[in-house]
């Protein structure tokens, strides 16, 4: 047994059972092992490393498990650092394992030499480190486990590649300067002390317009989150990485918060008199209640996380499941149910108003509509995966999330390309679900098509085939032309913001995948039936309109000047922009 094959057994004694990477020279040694250990052990093959660390944030999104990327030395390690930066940022468990030149060449300017240890000391900052000897293995893999897993983190190991080859040293010698580590992560449960229990509670009991806004950090408690919802009568946010924590179906669920939220989230967090945070860490203070005008309680097992975005008047460090089972036994039924059905009427008014919104005609298509004829026809436990742009703001505005499903998106990084990796990262950890992405068309020329490439390799053996890819066809750069409008004043700026028009549904045929494109809205709902009941993954190409406008729940004054300037100054689309916004106008307005 090499070190390479030590490191694949540790690595399933961990409960590893899938890498996706991409090869390289620099990590012969682990390619070799992996081959070796194929019946315990699968190396999925991304076109690129940045989809490998994609994949593996996915991984860890939506099993809760470590995701593991591999990569070679130089090149393929740098690849692989914006698709880690999204695990960081996220708080997503991954160790990243790359090659590194032979030790005897290192700092001779040799070819392909990094200093790796540098390169990643940012994106790994719990834990970074390069085995030098056999013996280091055992202790550096397990540390980067478990940093990993106990700190919601990215971790790095670094193997040169004549020690990949070298004989292992699976028990170190009982000596000086030895370690001996083991394997394993307990689940513990966090509680808060019974005094700041108490004092949450009180605050709770004496609120009498409760709003709640929940994260991620809230999917293992969605029963408790209920629960306090309907004892306070509060109304639930939820912030974008929460989107799936409740079913928008219960009808005081506000749905998102933020530039992509729902006018009743913003009213809710305006009116509200006391504020409770479950699990997020949601940036934008400007979506919260004005500090001084609600009282805070935030609950988070990241103590650095606490009182970050809103002064909080108590902080819960805990997790969120533990913290609200002995929370709920010390809170009392508000009688006074006015404040939860006033939230509920304005949920009923938003949701005929983003209907009408999409109903709404466009050149050629709406891009709301189709997302709004996606929401009903979305399958039971169907995983949804959305990118960065105005695709991310029909995700958070159109679908309706219900129980049993899962959805993501990168939230804190918001980089282009996650949506096709992680959809094919979630096929990979349910054969049986369909995922369906959602991705402007940005994202699908920078990255996503070369992914169609994974899936044509893979597809046929998984249990159920279907895989959904859903291009929002605009032809425009279209969230940074909007922000250049209403966040600098100035015009769309065509040279950096048109793109071609591809024939992605073409591609996709090309690769033995089922391809559909639609440029009218009377053919939407026809060509979603094809594609989400295919015998084989499907991209469904829709042309949609770059000037339908991504309109704020709140636009504040200073935006309008903005937009306005932006307008005067001769922007090139002004004419249809109006047009669009009447329209808008006339379904609901602005808050």
């Amino acid at each position: 047994m090499n070190v390479s094959d030590f490191i694949i057994q540790r690595l399933t004694e961990w409960n590893v059972n899938r890498i996706f990477g991409y090869p390289g020279d620099g990590i012969n040694g682990m390619l070799g092992a992996l081959n070796r250990a194929s019946d315990k052990i699968r190396f999925i093959q991304s076109r690129h490393e940045e989809m490998s660390a994609f994949m593996a944030c996915a991984h860890a999104k939506f099993t809760n498990e470590v995701g593991v990327c591999l990569a070679t030395s130089g090149p393929g390690a740098i690849h692989l650092l914006n698709g880690l930066y999204d695990a960081k940022l996220d708080h997503q468990p991954v160790v990243a394992i790359v090659g590194q030149q032979k030790r005897t060449s290192l700092g001779s300017n040799y070819q392909q030499e990094v200093d790796l240890l540098t390169l990643f000391k940012d994106v790994a900052s719990e834990y970074v480190q390069m085995i030098t000897d056999p013996a280091q293995a055992r202790q550096v893999i397990d540390r980067a486990f478990r940093i990993a897993k106990a700190e919601r983190t990215v971790t790095a190991v670094i193997i040169p590649n004549d020690v990949q080859e070298e004989k292992a040293v699976e028990e170190p010698e009982r000596k000086h300067g030895n370690v001996f580590t083991g394997v394993g992560h307990p689940k513990a449960h966090l509680i808060p002390s019974d005094q700041e229990l108490k004092q949450a509670a009180n605050i709770l009991n004496e609120g009498k317009k409760i709003a709640i806004l929940v994260g991620a950090g809230a999917f293992s408690a969605v029963d408790e989150v209920k629960q306090i919802a309907e004892l306070l009568g509060a109304g639930v946010a939820k912030a974008l990485l929460g989107k799936a924590v409740l079913p928008d179906d219960l009808p005081y669920v506000t749905g998102s918060i933020g530039l992509l939220g729902t006018k009743p989230s913003w009213e809710m967090m305006e009116g509200c008199d006391t504020l409770l945070m479950i699990g997020s860490s949601f940036p934008y203070s400007e979506y919260l209640p004005e500090p001084g005008k609600a009282r805070g309680i935030q609950i988070d097992i990241d103590g650095r996380m606490l009182s970050l975005r809103y002064p909080m008047e108590v902080n819960l460090l805990g997790d969120s499941k533990s913290t609200l089972q002995a929370l709920i036994p010390l809170l009392k039924h508000k009688e006074d149910r006015s404040w939860r059905q006033n939230i509920e009427q304005q949920v009923a008014d938003w949701w005929n108003t983003v209907a009408d919104r999409a109903a709404q005609s466009a050149n050629p298509i709406n891009p709301q509509r189709v997302l709004q004829e996606l929401s009903p026809k979305l399958p039971d436990q169907c995983i949804i995966t959305a990118d960065s742009g105005t695709s991310a703001f029909w995700y958070a505005r159109n679908l309706k999330i219900r129980e049993g499903m899962l959805a993501s998106l990168s939230g804190t990084l918001a980089t282009m390309c996650p949506a096709v990796p992680y959809a094919i990262a979630a096929k990979f950890a349910y054969p049986g679900r369909i995922p369906i992405a959602i991705v402007g068309d940005g994202a699908m020329q920078m990255l996503g098509m070369n992914e169609l490439i994974t899936i044509a390799k893979y597809w046929k053996e998984w249990a159920d085939p279907r895989l959904v890819i859903i291009v929002l066809n605009n032809r425009d750069l279209n969230m940074v032309t909007w922000e250049q409008r209403f966040l600098a004043g100035e015009p769309k700026f065509e040279a950096s913001q048109d793109i071609p028009d591809v024939p992605y549904a073409s591609f996709a045929e090309l690769l033995g995948l089922k391809g559909i494109r639609v440029d009218a809205p009377e053919n939407i709902a026809s060509a979603l039936d094809q594609v989400l009941n295919a015998d084989r993954p499907a991209v469904l190409d829709v042309l949609t309109d770059p000037n339908v406008p991504i309109t704020p729940a709140h636009i504040d004054m200073s935006q309008m000047a903005m937009f306005n300037k932006a307008l005067l100054k001769g922007d090139p689309e002004s004419v249809a922009i109006v047009r669009q916004l009447i329209k808008e106008g006339m379904q609901g307005g602005m808050a």
